[in-house]
């Protein structure tokens, strides 16, 4: 259900999918598109004005998230079943599916993080980074830091199970 603020750029229309969760303070701009059972918290901006933005399916993208993408340069592509954590800024790059940007991090142009790895909360992820599968990249600037543990693994699946469920949930308090 959409609450939020949905525009066109020009001739670039945002198609989501029917069971997407908009918040009423989130925007989202231009050549964007959402999968089924994603979901777009309050005060989230995405901008797809210059260039395409693709969010796969039951993703969650928290409050405050920017995400953003360059004129001549790269799309944003996010994967299905991804967390993007509260205040992230997700610029020009991909986010593969099972995979979880930590709150207040900034992932800037041509980063690659590859299916199931965590960027830690409050990192700087440079330009043309790859994050591989099963990675834990932390820091600022970011930098390889350990294997993602089986329990992180969880927590990253867990993610995308309880926020799919949270915005269920305030679709329902919408109706009444």
């Amino acid at each position: 259900m959409i609450f939020g603020s949905i525009y066109n750029y020009k001739d670039k229309k945002p198609s989501l999918g029917p069971s997407v969760f908009v918040a009423p303070s989130a925007v989202i701009i231009g050549d964007v598109k959402i999968g089924q059972e994603s979901s777009i918290w309050f005060q989230a901006v995405i901008r797809g004005d210059v260039n395409k933005i693709r969010i796969g399916e039951g993703s969650n993208i928290q409050d405050s998230v920017i995400i953003h993408v360059t004129t001549k340069g790269s799309s944003t592509i996010i994967g299905s079943n991804v967390t993007i954590g509260h205040g992230a800024i997700i610029h020009a790059c991909t986010v593969r599916d099972r995979s979880l940007v930590g709150m207040g991090s900034i992932l800037m142009d041509d980063v690659l993080v590859e299916s199931n790895a965590l960027v830690a909360a409050g990192s700087l992820v440079t330009s043309g980074k790859r994050i591989k599968t099963g990675e834990v990249w932390a820091g600022n600037p970011a930098v390889f830091t350990r294997r993602l543990s089986k329990g992180e693994s969880k927590f990253i699946e867990t993610s995308s199970r309880r926020y799919k469920s949270l915005a269920k949930d305030y679709v329902q308090i919408a109706k009444h």
